[in-house]
């Protein structure tokens, strides 16, 4: 997966959620997609500031394409 291409999928998950802003995600291909467009899972970890001093840490599941497009987002918490 090119460059261009993650960093426009982590601005996407960005506006979304903010606490990912700097997280480089692990990217790993997704078996069973086709031939002409690939399948990519791009998982970001990051950590989320709380109310009263806590932090959360959040995980966000994201598959996309090989041109970025996103297909699905999901997130933990």
């Amino acid at each position: 997966m090119e460059k261009k291409v993650v960093a426009r999928i982590s601005r996407k998950v960005a506006k979304t959620f903010p606490e990912m802003r700097h997280v480089q995600p692990t990217i790993r291909k997704q078996p069973g997609g086709s031939r002409q467009s690939p399948r990519f899972v791009l998982t970001f970890k990051g950590k989320a500031d709380l109310p009263g001093g806590k932090r959360l840490t959040r995980i966000v599941r994201v598959v996309a394409d090989d041109r970025g497009e996103i297909i699905r987002m999901s997130t933990s918490r």
